[in-house]
């Protein structure tokens, strides 16, 4: 099977991205999420971001929303590890210097210790945390937590779906910009009509 060609502009790989994320990522149901939380909507990412396309497509727009000036994207492991991948890979396709970190759950129980893994920047350096799916934030803010503790300065998260259940106001309140791909009604809406 070949796949279809990435499309050439950002509107058109808005759109074929919405429909993989309608497709492969969103579930409607009775559903308990990571938060505790019960909803009727269920979004996993990853059946997209472990594809080669979807990464393509998901590096390409997440590139778009980071910082100018940051010298990393970083996330916390599992969610945003293809992400960051991604992002570095296409970063360094156009040319622009972008590493990536991945951000432990807790302190690695051997050796250095470290809670953050891959080319660590100069102290004081710019830093993009990509996340995902945002519920209520907690992933997020942990790993921007670590970021800083680590003298990172980290203002901007990206994420590829916001669930719309108080991510935005956490990130707000922690003083953090919060960006969206897609909003959980975006997808749902574009799952109802692919469905018919």
């Amino acid at each position: 099977m070949t796949l279809p060609p990435i499309p050439s502009t950002a509107p058109e790989r808005r759109q074929v991205l919405l429909e993989l994320l309608a497709t492969r990522a969103y579930r409607h149901g009775q559903f308990t999420l990571a938060s505790g939380r019960s909803s009727d909507h269920y979004v996993n990412c990853k059946p997209v971001s472990l594809s080669g396309h979807g990464l393509a497509l998901l590096a390409m727009a997440l590139l778009e929303q980071v910082e100018e000036g940051a010298a990393a994207v970083a996330g916390l492991t599992l969610g945003a590890d293809p992400l960051v991948s991604g992002v570095a890979m296409a970063a360094a396709q156009a040319g622009l210097p972008l590493d990536a970190l991945i951000v432990r759950k807790q302190a690695k129980g051997h050796g250095t210790g470290a809670w953050l893994e891959g080319p660590l920047p100069a102290a004081g350096s710019r830093i993009t945390v990509l996340e995902d799916v945002v519920t209520t934030g907690g992933s997020s803010l942990k790993a921007v937590e670590q970021l800083r503790e680590a003298g990172y300065v980290v203002e901007r998260v990206v994420t590829i779906v916001d669930r719309q259940e108080g991510g935005l106001e956490a990130m707000t309140a922690a003083g953090l910009e919060l960006r969206s791909l897609f909003l959980l009604e975006d997808i749902a809406a574009a799952a109802q009509t692919l469905q018919g």
